[in-house]
């Protein structure tokens, strides 16, 4: 690893994101603060910048990595546009966060401009087109800027106003980088004059996990011959975990030991709990919350099967890559998610999971039935499924490969 120092030692780069752990242990996705972490790891001096929220600090270290959080209103409690949920819905849910947005924006602007204004980074980290993409390559510019792009901004921010911004921010970008083969499609239609766009998904831990608490989980989940389902993202329209509680509905009458195993939070717990309730499943499901990545690993290693029954949003919003079913594939339990996005780039029907359509709670039950029930078919999904994890999904894959376009660019 020492040697692997040398060419980029001492290089400067500000990770510009809306979404990062508010604190330690926030339920917040930590995938941007793990690749900070994991560039750090490989000798680039990276640190972070994010929109600030109620309750978190403006200048705290975590996991080794500095953060720093710019203010965008007062009081805090006005903070309200992203997290919980994320961005998106937020602003999607509420007029009141999308008549606060002019002023994130220009904080953000104000925050990024003033850095490296000062000379401190070599170059600028951009997560998401809008607003960070659109900011950092924003006048005056005095670092090279990468633009990732992750899927809900190129999908779920629709209009001619915002396509011609997101289509700027790749313009003026010196690289940019896309999760999925599906966000690179839809980059090139918004953007047909778009040069290179290095596919970099983001990565997951492959670490297998504590055996104890995997058989913990199981004990307590699951009944009988099973199967135990599990999901884990936020609980939101999008995510389709109301397609999950109808299919494990229907499962009920034929297998009567099934449970499901939901952890996460968002603004449609309440909805979900009580369609379960409707369902006259609520003794079949465990909403288990907010879950530590740990605990995660270890509920998603304890399943029989993991559901993922992404769809389009009301917005536009797609599944742009899926890390949870990438997830299931390094924790060794088969996958069961819907055609939707960029999950095929890991879900290859048959080989490493199976595939249903959208809103399809019927075929979602009858796959998850099926790999109950086919163990060669299940066992096959789980090598093939672990392979592919490690081997183009990994933490440390997803951060070389940014680490040598960072090279490149500089």
């Amino acid at each position: 690893m020492a040697g692997a120092l040398t060419p980029h030692h001492g290089r400067r780069v500000l990770c510009v994101t809306s979404n990062l752990p508010r604190w330690a242990g926030d339920s917040t996705t930590p995938f941007v603060l793990h690749l900070a972490a994991d560039l750090r790891a490989l000798g680039w001096d990276v640190e972070c910048l994010a929109p600030h929220a109620e309750g978190a600090a403006v200048r705290e270290e975590l996991e080794g990595v500095p953060v720093e959080r710019f203010r965008y209103l007062w009081p805090p409690s006005a903070q309200t546009v992203c997290y919980s949920g994320g961005a998106l819905v937020n602003l999607r849910r509420s007029r009141a966060n999308q008549a606060k947005l002019p002023a994130l924006v220009a904080a953000e602007w104000a925050a990024v401009a003033r850095r490296v204004a000062r000379g401190r980074y070599d170059l600028v980290h951009a997560h998401w087109l809008l607003p960070q993409g659109l900011v950092a390559t924003a006048p005056p510019r005095r670092a090279a800027v990468v633009a990732t792009a992750h899927g809900g901004d190129v999908f779920g921010l629709p209009g001619k106003a915002l396509a011609r911004a997101k289509r700027l921010a790749l313009e003026r970008a010196d690289a940019v980088t896309a999760n999925s083969s599906f966000t690179e499609a839809a980059l090139r239609r918004l953007a047909p004059g778009l040069g290179a766009v290095a596919r970099i998904p983001m990565g997951v831990d492959t670490t297998v996990p504590d055996p104890g608490e995997v058989a913990a989980v199981r004990a307590a989940a699951r009944r009988g011959e099973g199967p135990l389902v599990a999901y884990a993202g936020r609980l939101v329209e999008e995510k389709g975990v109301d397609d999950l509680l109808r299919a494990v509905a229907a499962l009920a009458a034929r297998r009567p030991d099934v449970t499901a195993l939901v952890l996460g939070e968002g603004q449609d717990r309440a909805a979900l709990e009580a369609l379960a309730t409707e369902l006259g499943i609520d003794g079949r499901v465990t909403f288990g919350g907010w879950a530590a990545s740990g605990a995660v690993a270890a509920a998603l290693a304890a399943a029989d099967v993991v559901a993922a029954p992404s769809r389009r949003g009301p917005d536009g919003w797609v599944e742009a890559q899926g890390l949870t079913v990438v997830e299931a594939m390094a924790a060794g339990t088969p996958v069961v998610a819907t055609r939707s996005g960029g999950v095929g780039d890991a879900v290859v029907e048959g080989e490493t999971g199976l595939l249903v359509d959208e809103r399809s709670p019927d075929q979602l039950a009858a796959a998850i039935e099926r790999l109950a029930t086919d163990g060669a078919l299940a066992a096959r999904c789980v090598e093939q499924g672990r392979r592919v994890a490690r081997e183009r999904f990994s933490r440390r894959t997803t951060a070389e490969s940014f680490a040598s376009l960072f090279e490149e660019v500089l």
